[in-house]
């Protein structure tokens, strides 16, 4: 693995900045001026209300390359492909989630990932935030640490916090030396089609029932976030499943 260190430039590059399903184009606008300014610059969004807008240009403020190259998908999923680790921003705490970061820390992390490949900061919708499901799909969570009495924080706002604190970490990481040997991270997509592979194991074994309810995929999510495996594990859990399917579905092995 090689362990010279990566550009800050370079690795904020890697970092994607997620909005779904952002409801003010304003909101969308005055993001990516907080992105440029601290180096980001690569805006996702997940079926953004009104994109493009002319409110958006309003409030980009010189920051309207942007929204030029900013990419717009319709599903969480689609944004989140190809990356190494998706960390979500929510002001609070959601059933089977995994434990929380506070901002510093969770930008910290994702510069570390950062090094690895690509990576995503996901912010929910202005007035509902993230949904469950949402949350659900990324690997780690994290958040500012407001004020109590008053934790309304705007959307833009919350996006020139991160970006800062990701700038900042990328300045001074203090990242701990490469392990040597260590296998490269899986990514977004193969952890989940593990899962998913996973769950037709369970349910063609009758392990489990497709009538009870919906907390076996969560909950592997939650392990695997957690666990943080590298591709080669996934291979040998894909592999391993692959097996025990062949044998279940060998009349000789089923008696």
């Amino acid at each position: 693995m090689n362990t010279e260190p990566i550009p800050a430039t370079v690795t904020l590059d890697r970092i994607r900045v997620v909005l779904s399903h952002p409801s003010h184009p304003g909101n969308i606008g005055a993001a990516a001026r907080a992105m440029k300014t601290m180096g980001l610059s690569r805006l996702v969004l997940v079926n953004p209300k009104a994109f493009p807008d002319v409110q958006a240009d309003a409030m980009a403020t010189g920051a309207t390359d942007l929204l030029v190259q900013a990419e717009v998908v319709s599903s969480l999923a689609e944004a989140l492909s190809g990356t190494v680790l998706a960390m979500a921003m929510t002001a609070r705490r959601r059933e089977l989630a995994v434990p929380a970061l506070w901002a510093r820390d969770g930008a910290a992390e994702l510069v570390t990932m950062a090094a690895t490949g690509d990576v995503a900061l996901v912010f929910g919708n202005e007035t509902s935030g993230l949904s469950n499901d949402e949350l659900a799909m990324c690997r780690r969570w994290a958040m500012i640490p407001v004020n109590a009495e008053f934790s309304s924080l705007n959307l833009a706002a919350a996006v020139q916090v991160m970006c800062y604190e990701l700038r900042l970490a990328t300045l001074d990481p203090g990242l701990p030396p490469a392990i040597s040997g260590a296998g490269e991270i899986a990514s977004h997509d193969e952890v989940e089609r593990l899962i998913a592979h996973i769950e037709r194991a369970a349910l063609s074994s009758e392990f489990l029932d497709p009538a009870s309810p919906k907390r076996f995929v969560p909950r592997l999510r939650r392990l695997f976030s957690r666990a943080a495996p590298e591709k080669e594990e996934v291979a040998i859990l894909r592999g391993l499943f692959a097996a025990l399917e062949k044998a279940a579905s060998n009349p000789i092995c089923r008696k």
